[in-house]
């Protein structure tokens, strides 16, 4: 196992404009229209940060520029440079209000998620019409796009279908069009790609913003273990078959040991153990060399993470 004690847990460089802070996410404005996004090794959920698990920034960052390498013949995207193992220098874009994501499969846990309004009777969802039949986790006759509405203020997304989106001018006709072939040509890739490897990509969600030409570009991430979820190939037809959860890349044990011990969206977080650090980081590397193919190689240089990151985003100070 990699060091754990190597965290970066957050990425505040004074010398850089412009600050902005997400969950994960510690981003700063350019001013010549350029982002600068650092992804921290915090997880997030109930609405808050748990903990950080060492070597996930660099997980979800290599990964997705992995993808990004491997779809830019589909849709471009706001990728400009990568300064370091955590970072990437994007072009700063005009985010649509809109969130696309595409499913493959009847699967998901959430109130919004496909199985679950179908197990409540639903048959009509997101503009789409599925089967009577179905079994869960069961592959859908063919993948469909169920976006939500963007909450920018913090609220919460919104189911959508695409007349809606036309009808509320979140989109124009045309920039659906264009969109949704894109997703749909992304998401064939991703699955092509990862079943090469023995992997389901099940579903995933995109985000595309416009640059100041009024390009569509794909923005934030593309196919990682956060944005995506992935089954292993092997041992899906028995849980299939078993009515059981197939087996996965299973980032959810600090949630639900968390939902076991408090609530987590009133209460303080107990502390999160060592060993279940340590296995979450593993589950994290784990998927990324299943995904890649390629071993993960943790960048250790400097005498910390965020000293290696600050040495590596000089150029950038202002």
């Amino acid at each position: 196992m990699t060091d754990l004690t190597r965290i970066l847990d957050h990425a505040r460089i004074p010398e850089l404009p412009n600050p902005y802070f997400g969950k994960v996410r510690d981003c700063y404005d350019l001013p010549d229209n350029r982002r600068i996004l650092i992804s921290s090794d915090r997880i997030s959920a109930f609405d808050r940060i748990l903990t950080a698990i060492p070597f996930k920034g660099q997980v979800l960052t290599q990964t997705a520029r992995f993808w990004f390498d491997h779809t830019a013949d589909i849709c471009p995207n706001h990728v400009l440079e990568y300064p370091d193992p955590n970072v990437v220098i994007g072009q700063k874009l005009t985010i649509l209000p809109v969130e696309i994501v595409v499913r493959g499969y009847l699967a998901g846990t959430t109130g919004t998620s496909i199985l679950t309004l179908y197990k409540k009777g639903q048959r009509e969802m997101y503009g789409h019409s599925l089967p009577d039949g179905l079994r869960d986790n069961q592959a859908l006759p063919t993948p469909i796009i169920t976006p939500t509405s963007k909450a920018f203020d913090g609220g919460h997304d919104e189911p959508l279908t695409a007349a809606e989106i036309i009808a509320q001018g979140l989109l124009s006709p045309a920039q659906w069009d264009h969109i949704s072939a894109i997703a749909l040509a992304l998401f064939a890739r991703g699955q092509e790609m990862a079943a090469a490897r023995g992997i389901i990509l099940v579903d995933t969600k995109y985000e595309f913003g416009t640059d100041a030409a009024g390009n569509i570009l794909l923005a934030d991430e593309i196919h990682t273990p956060d944005s995506s979820r992935y089954w292993l190939a092997d041992g899906y037809a028995e849980a299939l078959a078993t009515g059981t959860r197939p087996p996965s890349f299973d980032k959810d044990v600090i949630r639900s040991w968390v939902a076991a011990r408090c609530d987590p969206y009133n209460d303080p977080i107990p502390e999160i153990p060592a060993d279940m650090i340590a296995a979450t980081a593993q589950i994290y590397i784990d998927a990324f060399e299943a995904i890649t193919g390629t071993p993960f190689i943790p960048d250790t240089s400097g005498p910390t993470p965020l000293d290696r990151v600050r040495a590596n985003l000089a150029p950038y100070f202002t």
